[in-house]
């Protein structure tokens, strides 16, 4: 089975004799030590808090290795920010027969094993999807009061940090304050990622502009490093998956816009009445073009084509 030519919507490493310690939307995790996890990205896509029953080819290695690029960045322009990757590579392990491996080429992270704090850590920088919404019906995003007039897709005066509550496979994750979040992580903590979520926002807003794209808004993950109480940015960074790409020169405030992520997925959806369905496969148009948006996006944000 070629990961290029074939969706990989589920990876068997157990029988190996690995142990799984989480399955989520897009990975599958399992133990290398004590210390040390493999993530391996499937091929699954996840829209409204669903699965799709079918996936998108090569998506997990693209998603593995446009993380891989971003924390690189991240390291070199924020070195005192701690991250939970190790390696790209597999581990030298005899369990894993030749065939897997050829499975897992480019899908994997080997990442320290952290406790992860149970926030999805947002930072919106136009206005848009429920954040949106909500202004439309409230005048507020998280509850929080916004200047009268906004557009839809309108550039911010300054980006929000907007976190949400990390829901359980299945469930709806749920945008709370940051007040909501100080209490559930304690005001230290919620001030650190709040504060490390807008800097990593902007490098790569900047970064990302320069490139022709616009990061409209992002969500990051973070662990707490027990040994230090810092926080470390975990799972994976800016992908099409966490994020909305907006073509910078297609950008026009006052409307919904184009996107290099899977709104065309959420798009189509909608207009088909599928929208937070269980069971839903993708028409094979929907998932070739989902797919040309996600390279895009890969190749106009590190400089080279995806093959």
């Amino acid at each position: 089975m070629s990961s290029q030519d074939q969706a990989v919507v589920a990876i068997d490493l157990e029988s190996h004799g690995f142990k799984k310690v989480a399955s989520g939307k897009v990975r599958e995790i399992f133990e290398v030590d004590e210390h040390t996890l493999l993530f391996v990205a499937t091929d699954r896509i996840s829209a409204y808090d669903v699965i799709l029953e079918n996936g998108i080819p090569a998506k997990g290695a693209l998603l593995t290795q446009l993380s891989a690029h971003w924390f690189a960045l991240i390291h070199e322009q924020l070195p005192s920010l701690q991250t939970h990757l190790v390696s790209t590579s597999l581990p030298r392990d005899t369990r894993i027969p030749d065939e897997i491996r050829a499975l897992l080429d480019r899908r994997t992270m080997q990442v320290r094993r952290y406790p992860i704090l149970p926030l999805e850590s947002i930072v919106r920088g136009y206005i848009t999807g429920s954040a949106w919404s909500e202004y439309k019906a409230k005048g507020t995003v998280h509850g929080m009061p916004m200047p009268t007039g906004l557009q839809e897709s309108q550039k911010l005066e300054k980006p929000l940090w907007t976190p949400s509550t990390k829901a359980e496979a299945g469930e709806h994750d749920e945008n709370i304050s940051p007040e909501r979040a100080a209490e559930i992580v304690g005001e230290e903590v919620a001030r650190k990622v709040e504060e490390v979520s807008l800097k990593v926002y902007e490098l790569a807003h900047d970064y990302a502009q320069a490139r022709g794209i616009l990061i409209a808004d992002t969500k990051f993950e973070f662990g707490l490093d027990p040994a230090t109480n810092e926080i470390v940015l975990v799972d994976e960074v800016l992908t099409p998956d966490s994020s909305r790409f907006w073509p910078a020169d297609q950008y026009e405030v006052g409307r919904s816009q184009v996107s290099y992520d899977k709104q065309y997925l959420r798009d189509w959806l909608t207009s088909s009445g599928n929208k937070g369905k269980q069971g839903v496969a993708m028409p094979p148009e929907v998932a070739q073009e989902t797919a040309e948006k996600y390279r895009e996006a890969y190749s106009k944000l590190t400089g080279q084509q995806w093959s």
